[in-house]
């Protein structure tokens, strides 16, 4: 059978029919359920043209229209568009542009920003909107149940292929956000289960995972935080479907509601996006059980982060509290897939920079002239990828050039990220390229300095960066959120995060927000940050 995700959906479909498969607040799918509601929805977009290689949007919180959504546009090998649900006007504009979209599906809350590009959607062949009872009126576009309802729920599409598109836009934390196209074949080993990231085993066959599945029979209920323009979620979305899993979604992150439904669903396995989940989950699991109310977690076994800082002094909290929970820590990226993965131990939670982890098959380390770094070495070169990687980036040859490169006979992605290959062959993540320090000539990483930063008691989250200095080139700024009720001095910081890390690594400048802006998954907005730190924040320091 050939990697392609819409085959190996309907393969699940066949294997799982009755099985339930999805929960989005409040709205449940069987995977048959799925199936025929995706089914409708690709016979309308068939119908208004939408056909192989097309682009279409989504533009939405999470939900069950979002699920039904992407399986529907591959279905016709047309390619979907993960929208960020906090662009305005501009932004829009560009990602509409960039990605060449001929369709749009929107909720019904967005409405009056999609009227405010009017003007950009002249190519767009169909815009259908979700009802998500906002009220708000979304003149031009299509209401999506009508346009389900009016169509044949049933299966009869034609032959699909490996090679067809998936298209990844990034999150646009440091720049402008780019699409990364992946062929089906290659993404499905990189990120869709194709390669077991704990074992490295690779599958023969992409059918197997359903068979095997259907003969082990036990089924987990998988849910991933983050929202779906995220694509550690697009992925748990779709990589638990091959193996006849359940998902459950939530439309926006709030910590309560998430343990509620690790309660009422049964939830096995959760994945967050570093400390900007982990930390209020911790809290409001330590606040349940001062109030004599505690959650029941009985069914959790297993915890992930991916894709964001996880700091030592949150996975102790989990740990301290939940001490069976095998919890874990993944690095990757949009260009490369799954790097590497690697089981947290109670005591063993310090880091170096990042996290240390254990290298997914094809994961490698380059130093500057592009060549493998032995174990050991002490060199830090470049997390890169080679094998089972992306085509490069939509729209843009001259960041695909920079990225994906081509040395002594391999293909490589290399998306940015220092890091170290340790003499056992595991990874130490330093940090991505685009937002490292070098003051005095050392280079310093943000990860590992917000990790100190965020374990002072009086810190609730932190986005390191370097400000412009006459003296050092560059030097350490810290943009810290207080917990509420508190505050914290430069002098007290600094004294605190001389015991974590060494001294010129310790922030030299302070600026306290009432606010941290970070993007939806989690991930730092190192734009706005890099900002407050050069204009001024609420207070500031500058001691030595």
């Amino acid at each position: 059978m050939e990697a392609n995700l819409a085959d190996l959906f309907e393969l699940a479909v066949d294997t799982f029919g009755p099985r339930e498969y999805l929960v989005a607040e409040g709205k449940r799918r069987t995977y048959a359920e799925m199936e025929e509601r995706a089914n409708r929805l690709a016979h309308h977009l068939r119908a208004e043209g939408i056909g192989p290689g097309d682009h279409v949007g989504i533009y939405a919180y999470n939900s069950v229209e979002w699920v039904e959504s992407l399986w529907a546009i591959i279905k016709l090998r047309a390619v979907w568009i993960n929208i960020n649900y906090r662009y305005v006007e501009d932004e829009l504009r560009y990602i509409v542009g960039n990605a060449d979209m001929v369709g749009l599906i929107h909720a019904a809350e967005f409405g009056d920003r999609v009227r405010q590009i009017a003007d950009v959607l002249d190519t767009v062949k169909v815009r259908l909107v979700i009802d998500d009872a906002s009220g708000v009126a979304s003149p031009g576009g299509v209401d999506y149940e009508d346009a389900i309802r009016a169509q044949s729920g049933e299966r009869d599409f034609g032959p699909r292929s490996g090679d067809d598109h998936y298209i990844l836009y990034t999150g646009g934390t440091t720049g402008l956000p780019k699409g990364v196209v992946w062929r089906h074949e290659d993404v499905f080993y990189a990120l869709g289960g194709g390669i077991n990231p704990v074992t490295n085993e690779r599958v023969t066959d992409p059918g197997d995972l359903a068979r095997k599945a259907k003969e082990s029979n036990f089924p987990i209920v998988f849910l991933p935080i983050a929202p779906l323009m995220h694509g550690a979620t697009q992925w748990g979305v779709m990589g638990q479907s091959f193996s006849g899993n359940k998902v459950i979604l939530v439309a926006k992150f709030d910590p309560h509601r998430v343990w509620t439904l690790i309660d009422t669903e049964k939830v096995n396995v959760v994945m967050i996006t570093g400390d900007a989940m982990g930390r209020p989950l911790i809290e409001a699991l330590e606040q349940r059980a001062a109030d004599g109310q505690p959650y029941d977690t009985s069914s959790l076994l297993a915890l992930s982060s991916t894709a964001a800082t996880f700091s030592p002094s949150v996975k102790d909290q989990f740990l301290a509290h939940l001490p069976s929970l095998v919890l874990s820590d993944a690095i990757g990226s949009s260009e490369t897939g799954a790097n590497g993965h690697i089981q947290v131990v109670a005591g063993k939670t310090a880091m170096k920079g990042g996290p240390t982890v254990n290298a997914v098959t094809d994961t490698v380390v380059l130093d500057d002239d592009l060549r493998e770094i032995g174990p050991g070495s002490g060199k830090i070169g470049r997390v890169a990828r080679r094998g089972n990687i992306p085509i490069g980036y939509y729209n843009d040859p001259a960041k695909t050039a920079e990225t994906f490169v081509e040395a002594n006979g391999t293909r490589y992605a290399i998306p940015g990220d220092f890091a170290l290959l340790e003499a056992d062959g595991t990874i130490t993540l330093l940090g991505r390229g685009s937002v490292s320090i070098n003051s005095g000539g050392e280079k310093i990483h943000p990860e590992e300095v917000e990790a100190a930063v965020k374990s002072h008691p009086q810190v609730w989250d932190a986005t390191i960066v370097g400000v412009p200095d006459e003296r050092w080139g560059q030097t350490v700024a810290a943009v810290v959120q207080c917990r509420p009720g508190e505050n914290v001095t430069l002098d007290a910081l600094q004294a605190h995060c001389r015991t974590k890390i060494a001294g010129y690594k310790v922030p030299r400048r302070l600026f306290v927000v009432s606010e941290l802006v970070r993007s939806p998954s989690g991930k730092p907005d190192y734009r706005w940050a890099q900002q407050v730190a050069t204009t001024g924040g609420m207070t500031a320091g500058t001691g030595a």
